[in-house]
């Protein structure tokens, strides 16, 4: 099952705007609303660079990227750190505009919630988990242990100016939106073709193997 609920509070978008951002491997430094300033941005909140859940849903955007540029919405991807972004970037996992938080508590003020040691141990046991890991690599994504283990992340999808669409935090590491319901958001689910694209429903998959990321 795919736990993607939207999250109860309502971020204070004028807030978060303010928040810094740096630019990978730039370095630039801005704030958070100059990505919704000028057009409609989708910005995913990864919650590690080497994390395979979130190559494998860095992978899984790529599918739609092209659909999103074409109708001028920006896709970016933010990280907590930077460490393990090298690696991200050298494998091509995601191919949009990178940048990480200047200040963790960019992510706290959206809700992110952290977990401890047991129960981020726990949740790689749900089926959602071990069919992500399964996928990933059968993808052959890898995955390193370098960063924040137990912080998680979301999406944020903001119309030019700055009125939120959805405001999405991940019940569990594995979490994510599927690529049909972020073009639903646009209005664009029209251009979803479920037979060429692989990024399918991960509860439907089957899951023969006990793996571990």
């Amino acid at each position: 099952m795919i736990f993607s609920k939207v999250a109860k509070m309502t971020p204070d978008i004028i807030a978060i705007g303010s928040q810094k951002i740096k630019s990978i491997p730039g370095g630039e430094s801005v704030e958070l609303k100059t990505l919704w300033q000028d057009q409609n941005v989708a910005i995913i909140f990864f919650r590690r660079w080497g994390c395979l859940f979130c190559r494998l849903w860095a992978k899984e955007l790529g599918e739609i990227a092209p659909i999103l540029k074409k109708n001028n919405i920006k896709l970016v991807g933010i990280g907590v750190e930077e460490a393990g972004s090298k690696e991200f970037i050298d494998g091509k996992f995601f191919d949009d505009e990178l940048f990480c938080v200047e200040d963790r508590s960019t992510y706290q003020m959206l809700g992110f919630k952290r977990f401890n040691v047991v129960t981020i141990l726990t949740s790689l046991l749900w089926k959602q988990s071990r069919d992500a890991i399964s996928k990933g690599k059968s993808m052959g994504l890898g995955g390193d242990l370098k960063g924040d283990w137990v912080q998680t992340g979301g999406a944020l999808f903001v119309e030019k100016g700055g009125n939120v669409i959805r405001h999405f935090a991940q019940t569990g590491p594995s979490d994510h939106l599927p690529n049909e319901e972020i073009l639903k958001l646009f209005g664009l689910e029209n251009e979803y073709n479920a037979e060429t694209m692989a990024n399918k429903k991960r509860e439907e998959m089957e899951c023969n193997t006990e793996a571990k990321p």
